[in-house]
């Protein structure tokens, strides 16, 4: 059995898409996270960045958390 992206029902691709956005989303932050402590080790050069990227990576989380509550309330 054969399937393409166009022959899937437009809920299962709003399904499909948020959880590729969710991932997307926490690989961004998750390399934000890991740039930071590559500052805070010495490993690079920190120029005030490590604060950044933490605030960076938990707003992605938060927001990530917050669409994930609104879709699972039923919200659209």
């Amino acid at each position: 059995m054969s399937c393409s992206w166009n022959t899937l029902p437009t809920d299962l691709k709003l399904v499909v898409t948020r959880q590729a956005l969710v991932m997307a989303t926490e690989a961004s932050a998750h390399q934000a996270d890991l740039l930071a402590d590559e500052f805070e080790h010495g490993t690079l050069t920190d120029r005030g960045g490590s604060e950044a990227l933490r605030l960076l990576a938990a707003l992605l989380r938060t927001q990530t958390k917050a669409g994930a509550d609104h879709v699972m309330s039923g919200c659209h």
